[in-house]
């Protein structure tokens, strides 16, 4: 079996794939403190509630957007797993697409793994919307080749701005207001949060297309992806496990599985 691991700035997602069915998916909250035997105790535990055992992990692949945290992951993987991981972005590992952009070594292999789970999962020109800790907007052809996008503040980042520079704001949930216009604090906070997003979603990606020039399909991914596809059109799909149908097809590629 395939143990994948998608290290973000906000959480870090393990998931033990079986071909290509998923056996078990498990969250974390990202720490680059955490040791290799922390992560340790509690999957393997985690893995047994699904009757899952070190022994049936065979291969493993990772992706982290945070430096530092490669030896740690590493070491579990050699250590408690005995086996040795590819790393997404090391020279040796295929993704199997162009990176068609100026500085191919600045895009992020979270947004290059989502876009060959995207193109695996919904052939054809894409825009993949990324609702993580930044919000981001990516373009993928045809082929399934990376073609640059947009990256903009995430929506917690924008909750945790507001609450921090405004002195009388407090810190709020994100999610749909009753109403657009706000009688008080906290509904117009929200209101201004929820709907900002939902404005820049529509904005952004007719301008997108427009530029591409051709038809695309929007699919929306990341923990909030589905509270923002159920208010516009524009989305054409959710798919929360992109990255990880991502690095599965990654593991392939590398003739790992």
């Amino acid at each position: 079996m395939l143990l994948t691991v998608d290290y973000g700035n906000t959480n870090t997602v393990f998931a033990v794939f079986d071909g290509d069915t998923q056996r078990g998916q498990w969250r974390i909250a990202s720490d680059p403190q955490r040791t290799a035997d922390e992560y340790a105790v509690w999957l393997t535990q985690l893995m047994s509630l699904k009757g899952l055992k070190v022994d049936d992990v065979n291969h493993a692949i990772v992706t982290t957007v945070v430096p530092g945290t490669r030896r740690n992951l590493t070491i579990l993987l050699e250590s408690h797993f005995g086996v040795t991981p590819l790393v997404v972005r090391d020279p040796d590992v295929d993704l199997g697409i162009e990176i068609m952009i100026e500085r191919p070594e600045q895009a992020g292999a979270d947004r290059l793994v989502a876009a060959v789970g995207a193109h695996i999962r919904y052939p054809g020109d894409l825009i993949v919307i990324d609702f993580g800790t930044a919000t981001t907007f990516d373009v993928i052809d045809s082929e399934g080749n990376f073609g640059g996008g947009v990256i903009a503040p995430g929506i917690n980042l924008s909750v945790e701005a507001l609450y921090t520079a405004g002195a009388l704001l407090p810190r709020v949930s994100i999610e749909r207001p009753d109403t657009v216009i706000g009688g008080a604090t906290v509904p117009a906070m929200q209101s201004g949060i929820f709907w900002g997003y939902v404005s820049m979603i529509e904005g952004m990606v007719p301008r997108i297309a427009e530029e591409y020039g051709k038809p695309m399909k929007v699919v929306a991914t990341g923990g909030l992806a589905s509270l923002f596809a159920d208010v516009t059109d524009v989305i054409d799909a959710t798919e929360p496990d992109l990255t990880l149908i991502g690095l599965r097809e990654i593991a392939r590629r590398n003739g790992i599985i």
